[in-house]
């Protein structure tokens, strides 16, 4: 299915950048796939985790809900200890009696629908926070991709740049070309240096912002080699905008409206007033005899008491009704801004690749040629040298936003990031 497929661009799509991006050092380090990196954060997150605790406090919650009202034991002694006929305990009444309540309207069952409505709503809240971070680890390690793909466009420059320097040099010797073009060429190679180390610093630090998300405080893993202008064609928008009913932010409001319904019925069933009764035994002391005794009683104006409860959850029930509409237009709003982008970008990186590139290589080499030859001037071979680089990493911003809005995509339509969801994780060492 291409949606299928969209889920796996920033995952699998990307095939392999110069190894020169993966050789920063000759120390080896494990190579971690974004499968892998999904995989930690979804394991030792504490956003995550939390919901741990936060499970087991509703399950104790729902086990109260589900008890009884308790019951008790009374024991009353009258009439002993007095004056006159009372004195002593031959005229003391001794009372033992059982004593409860009888809950009426449903309640039992309304507190336990309450409950479990909101069981059932933490998951689909850790859902969507699970989403919300694996979209993140996913921009994190595509900000790390980047970096190696700047890296190896910097190195690029950096062996066209001294091409330029060595053939300014022997026409220099040979009196064929002033100085001032080797020392421009020179320059131009420093700042080629310079934008790889650049990139460099930029790949170091985009790691570790990858790895603080697993708690880790150093970054000793390098990534799988990756190429970022792999982006893959996506459904379009009709079948996406299918995809938002089933996602998590949209579910949310279902268990919500639940748990709204069931507060409405536990404000509903507090208008019926509970019995509380009482059963038990008196003993006459000076007679000797037994009597039963039995009481019940109600409390009055429970409904009217009951009633600003009802009206609030009714108020709540209504306001969250706008509230998914008016969140099911955010959310097809972004989808559209989304869509739009990576449509946009992923044509723009054919567009440099197939055509303007292409051209620009073959340009290039024929100045090379003619500047070799003494036909043309340093200043026309070193411009095309300066555009040539300039479309490949307009190219690769082009890529890096199509990857970008399939990230938010995803996220929005609740499609997994995991390129092997059953998969265990991999790990290896190069």
């Amino acid at each position: 299915m291409r949606t299928r497929f969209a889920a796996l661009a920033v995952c699998v799509g990307m095939g392999v950048v110069a190894p020169v991006a993966l050789a920063q050092s000759d120390k080896v380090s494990p190579i971690i796939t974004l499968d892998a990196a999904l995989q930690r954060v979804s394991d030792v997150h504490p956003e995550l985790r939390l919901f741990g605790p936060r499970r087991q406090a509703l399950d104790a919650e729902h086990e109260r809900a589900a008890l009884k009202p308790t019951l008790q034991v009374n024991a009353e002694l009258e009439n002993a200890l007095g004056s006159g006929e009372a004195r002593g305990l031959h005229a003391a009444e001794l009372s033992l009696s059982l004593a409860g309540v009888f809950e009426r309207g449903g309640k039992l069952d309304a507190r336990k629908t309450l409950a479990q409505a909101r069981i059932d709503a933490l998951a689909v809240e850790r859902e969507t926070r699970r989403l919300d971070l694996m979209a993140e680890v996913a921009r994190r390690y595509l900000a790390t991709v980047a970096a190696h793909a700047r890296i190896a466009i910097a190195q690029r420059d950096i062996e066209q740049r001294q091409r330029v320097v060595n053939a300014a040099k022997r026409r220099l010797r040979a009196g064929a070309a002033p100085e001032a073009h080797v020392l421009t060429a020179e320059v131009t190679l420093a700042q080629a240096r310079g934008d790889k180390v650049r990139a460099q610093q930029q790949e170091r630090s985009a790691r570790q912002y990858l790895a603080v998300l697993w708690g880790a405080r150093e970054a000793d893993f390098d990534i799988a080699p990756t190429d970022p202008l792999q982006v893959p064609d996506i459904a379009d928008l009709e079948t996406l905008q299918a995809l938002l009913d089933d996602t998590p932010e949209l579910s949310r409001f279902a268990f919500a409206q639940r748990i709204g319904e069931a507060r409405l019925r536990l404000a509903a069933s507090d208008a019926r007033s509970d019995w509380d009764w009482q059963l038990g035994v008196r003993r006459l002391q000076g007679s000797q005899d037994m009597a039963l005794i039995g009481s019940v009683s109600m409390t009055l104006g429970s409904a009217a008491r009951a009633a600003p409860e009802q009206h609030l959850a009714e108020a709540d029930l209504a306001a969250l009704a706008i509230e998914r509409e008016a969140s099911e237009l955010s959310l097809y709003a972004t989808l559209v801004e989304a869509h739009g982008r990576q449509r946009t970008a992923a044509q723009d990186v054919r567009r440099l690749g197939e055509d303007v590139l292409p051209r620009l290589a073959k340009a290039e080499a024929a100045a090379e040629r003619a500047y070799r030859a003494g036909a043309l001037g340093y200043l026309e071979w070193a411009q095309l040298q300066s555009e040539r680089v300039a479309a490949q990493r307009q190219q690769l911003e082009a890529a890096l936003q199509a990857h970008a809005a399939l990230i938010e995509i995803q996220r929005l339509t609740g499609q997994a990031l995991l390129a092997t969801p059953d998969a265990s994780v991999e790990e290896s060492t190069p």
